[in-house]
């Protein structure tokens, strides 16, 4: 792969962060602050945050193929996942985030990198068709079946979600909580289509696009992680001055 910088990639990294930024700032608004606790669940609001979330997998799975320290970068971004299940538990239990999309993320970088010198010799059209159709597939397992998306095909047995031993693959029992969950199954299969995309995408020679340059997203796209950690205190902080004490 070329170590050219592709800069639309960075730009559409930071769109997808000021997506969230503005999600979680209404989020905070409205669920933490209980002006509305119904906002989470309306339909609009369902599809942009799963438009946030598949956005930010996608683009990490093709930032993947121009990783030089996968291993370390996958450690890091999990140990930020960690750091912020501690603090979530420390500071706001009824918030708190247990393998959220950092650990997802992270997680599926060492695991996408140790697979890297077979998934090199796969085709890009087919690797992206599998890895998709397996996300469709155990979309539901943390829902206790398998199918595909929403459409239940296969029940999974209840002796397997006895206990949250299991719960960073989506197997746990109805005592599970979390506020941002993103087990392996399925979105690791999610970030493997990211990976496989960028290939497909320079199969068609459609690479020269992301050279396009958009300045100030592509700036926030390249400090996504450093951003990401701080930003639901400073939204906090925000809507502390605006409101008060939740």
């Amino acid at each position: 792969m070329s170590k050219e910088r592709y800069r639309l990639i960075d730009a559409l990294r930071g769109l997808a962060l000021v997506n969230m930024l503005v999600f979680h700032f209404l989020y905070d608004c409205f669920m933490v602050y209980g002006f509305d606790t119904r906002w989470a669940l309306y339909p609009g609001v369902v599809v942009w945050e799963r438009y946030i979330c598949v956005s930010f997998i996608v683009i990490s799975g093709i930032s993947l193929n121009f990783s030089r320290h996968a291993y370390r970068r996958g450690l890091i971004v999990n140990a930020c996942g960690l750091l912020i299940t501690l603090v979530t538990a420390l500071v706001m239990p009824e918030q708190i985030i247990i393998f959220g999309i950092l650990n997802l993320i992270g997680c599926s970088m060492i695991l996408t990198q140790t697979a890297r010198k077979l998934l090199d010799k796969i085709n890009p059209f087919v690797g992206a068709a599998v890895s998709f159709i397996l996300f469709a597939f155990f979309y539901g397992v943390s829902e206790q079946y398998l199918g595909f998306f929403n459409l239940r095909l296969l029940d999974l047995p209840d002796s397997l979600y006895r206990a949250n031993y299991f719960a960073a693959f989506g197997i746990h029992n109805s005592d599970f909580f979390s506020t941002d969950y993103f087990p392996l199954f399925a979105w690791f299969f999610l970030f493997v289509f990211g990976f496989f995309l960028w290939r497909v995408f320079c199969a068609l020679r459609w690479e020269k696009v992301f050279k396009i340059n958009i300045p100030v997203l592509g700036f926030i796209g390249k400090y996504t992680l450093w951003i990401y950690m701080i930003h639901q205190p400073v939204l906090m902080g925000i809507c502390f001055l605006i409101f008060g004490k939740p």
